[in-house]
């Protein structure tokens, strides 16, 4: 049977009040309970749902202090009484968002368990991936295929699942066209890919040169550059072959105003997908145009369980290339900067030896 020896300290970035900042302390290893696994963190993705959790601007109130971060990759090293043999020391696994829930309400019995009453959430009610050692319910950990590079799956656990399930929610068909606002941010460049994946046409909507290289890399169809747009709303229907407007839209920003310009530029019976979450922002749309044109506005939240083994399945196979830069998990606090003033390309990831 494989051990592991597993140390009573370890290295975390620590919120200690409402606000910030992460502190880098050392901190007790915790011990899992009767249905939780421990996992020996290797990498964590770093989302922008982890500075909201440290700025405590969401209506939900977070648990302090805080260990931050929900894409934690790593290996089951220490697992509880209750806990199956399907899962053996040594199992590569995942951190997420979601980091268990009750398993027997009608949410859960629907495969909705995000949307569960009893949710913990990893770094925001509980404590996450910013540490060596993190737990979470046996049942909700995300199954990393063997093999897989740690490093670059990471962001996949929150990032790839989200906008998967997001591509999912819109009803989007192969040989359509979506819309992905933020196309050039770390959620952006996996739903590039994996709307491509699925065979659909991607207009990205960006700022920036570097974001637009990015996107057309990766796999985007058109790129409209809302620093340089005179009129985004013509820009992004004329990207179309038909000029009609994008089938639905991904709404992936930080800032309010792309939630209040969709439903201009989707197309007729189009959806419009609510993904990012500004602080404090609001979704407004004329009714009577939404009415006319048949448009569905809508939220996706976190993906279920198999929505994650599709998303890992898709990464996998090579269809999903996470463009990423690594630092030291004492550098959380630049991270955390670079996203305060929008530079960040892609995604960082954290490596918690460092």
């Amino acid at each position: 049977m494989t051990t592991y020896d597993i140390p009573t300290e370890q290295w975390a970035q620590v919120v200690e009040a409402p606000g910030g900042p992460a502190v880098y302390k050392k901190i007790p290893v915790p011990e899992p309970g009767p249905d939780e696994v421990l996992i020996n963190v290797k990498y964590s993705g770093v989302c922008h749902t982890d500075l909201h959790a440290m700025k405590g601007d969401w209506p939900i109130p977070t648990k302090i202090p805080l260990v931050g971060g929900h894409e934690g990759a790593g290996l089951v090293v220490k697992k509880g009484s209750l806990v199956g043999d399907d899962i053996p020391l040594g199992t590569p696994a995942g951190i997420k968002w979601l980091n268990g829930s009750c398993l027997s309400c009608s949410f859960c019995q629907q495969s909705d368990e995000p949307l569960c009453n009893s949710a913990l959430l990893s770094g925001y009610t509980v404590d996450g991936s910013f540490q060596q050692y993190a737990i979470a319910k046996a049942a909700h950990i995300a199954r990393i295929p063997e093999g897989v590079d740690l490093e670059e799956v990471a962001p996949v656990l929150c990032a790839g699942i989200t906008v998967y399930k997001g591509l999912k929610e819109s009803g989007v068909r192969p040989g359509q066209w979506v819309a992905v606002v933020g196309a050039g941010g770390g959620l952006g460049s996996m739903a590039v890919q994996y709307a491509k994946a699925m065979g659909v046409h991607v207009i990205g909507i960006d700022g920036g040169q570097e974001k637009g290289e990015s996107v057309l890399k990766l796999g985007g169809g058109k790129y409209v550059d809302f620093m340089r747009s005179e009129d985004l709303v013509r820009e992004v229907k004329e990207a179309t072959p038909d000029g009609l407007g994008p089938h639905a839209v991904l709404l992936l920003a930080v800032s309010e105003k792309p939630f209040q310009q969709a439903t201009e530029y989707v197309r007729s019976r189009g959806a419009v997908v609510c993904i990012g979450l500004p602080a404090g922002a609001y979704l407004k749309a004329p009714v009577f145009d939404t009415v006319l044109r048949m448009i569905t506005i809508k939220g996706s939240y976190v993906g279920n369980r198999q929505d994650t083994a599709e998303a890992l399945d898709f990464f996998q196979r090579g269809l999903i290339k996470v463009p990423y830069k690594t630092v030291g998990l004492s550098q959380l606090g630049e991270v955390y900067q670079m996203m305060e003033e929008g530079k960040i390309v892609g995604r960082y990831v954290v490596d918690t030896s460092k």
